[in-house]
């Protein structure tokens, strides 16, 4: 059974992706609880197939020599993801884009081991290109409060091309859409958990800004089933691909998707829009479906509906 590593195994799509490998391949899970949870991996520790190692991927991987071991698909998840928790912790978040992603591409280098980096659709910043193609650079704040995340994912994005060109590692990068599910913390301060907690609490649904900028939301089942074919397709290497669900709906429509699913009888409050929130984001996810024969198949309501059922349970 060959071996993957997944870095940041322990969060949301990462603790779901190690699930999932697990059906064909041993797992080693690397995380240092920053972001991710025990309770993620809750089921797995204690499997033949998998390994729990807890690391800061921003320090040196040397002392991990004997769970990497014949490690030959390396997974870089491990990041701070939503804006509440990367603007605690930029500095973190910062490095784990940068220093740990050339851990990770300097254990590919040395170990012959094929190499993903999880970037994200931040790196369009508030996109003047509409829906995104993934030639599209970006319109981006260097110095805002989100810069800790977009520009760190840009650099590793930067990085793991350096490594393509002057080491000829095995590398791809896939940018991320607005992903949700089980396993999502309740207090991310993302919007469709924020959403669900305020609703099923009866409380107010708290919208920012007028409600009309659009997000598209990708179930997390098929945003893992999306990051493995892009690991294990032999026609991905030096491949730069969006992953995501093209459907696009307005903030104040997934508010009432949510209110409706979950009976809430919750009014809505309009507080000022954050700093440099992008209005529109929309993937183009045509390459994907070109390359991986992919594409999102969990509608929101459906999608939704599943994530409710996790949060009710959770309290």
């Amino acid at each position: 059974m060959e071996k993957a590593l997944v870095a940041g195994g322990a969060g949301f799509i990462g603790s779901s992706l190690c699930r999932l490998l697990m059906q064909d391949y041993e797992v080693v899970c690397l995380d240092d609880y920053s972001s991710g949870r025990k309770k993620n991996i809750e089921g797995l520790t204690g499997k033949k197939n998998f390994t729990f190692a807890e690391h800061n991927i921003t320090e040196p991987l040397d002392e991990l020599e004997e769970d990497l071991n014949g490690v030959k698909y390396v997974f870089h998840l491990a990041s701070r993801a939503s804006p509440k928790d990367y603007q605690s912790y930029p500095m973190h978040t910062l490095q784990s884009n940068t220093l740990g992603t050339q851990n990770l591409l300097e254990y590919c280098k040395n170990h012959g081991a094929r190499f993903l980096f999880a970037s994200t659709s931040e790196v369009y910043g508030d996109p003047l290109e509409h829906p995104q193609k993934e030639s599209y650079r970006g319109n981006v704040n260097t110095t805002g409060i989100r810069a800790c995340y977009d520009e760190s994912k840009r650099l590793g994005e930067t990085i793991t091309s350096i490594y393509l060109r002057e080491h000829k590692t095995d590398a791809r990068i896939i940018r991320i859409f607005n992903t949700y599910g089980p396993g999502m913390k309740s207090n991310d301060g993302r919007v469709v958990s924020n959403f669900i907690t305020q609703a099923l609490a009866g409380k107010d649904i708290t919208i920012y800004g007028d409600g009309s900028q659009t997000r598209s939301f990708c179930y997390v089942s098929d945003m893992i089933e999306g990051i493995k074919k892009a690991m294990f397709c032999d026609k991905t290497k030096g491949e730069l691909m969006n992953l995501g669900n093209p459907d696009e709906f307005s903030i104040k429509e997934l508010a009432e998707v949510v209110k409706e699913l979950t009976g809430a009888k919750s009014g809505t409050v309009f507080l000022d829009l954050p700093e440099d929130d992008p209005y529109r984001r929309n993937p183009d996810i045509s390459k994907a479906g070109r390359v991986l024969s992919w594409k999102p198949k969990v509608d929101l309501r459906e999608g939704l509906a599943k994530t409710i059922e996790y949060f009710r349970n959770e309290h």
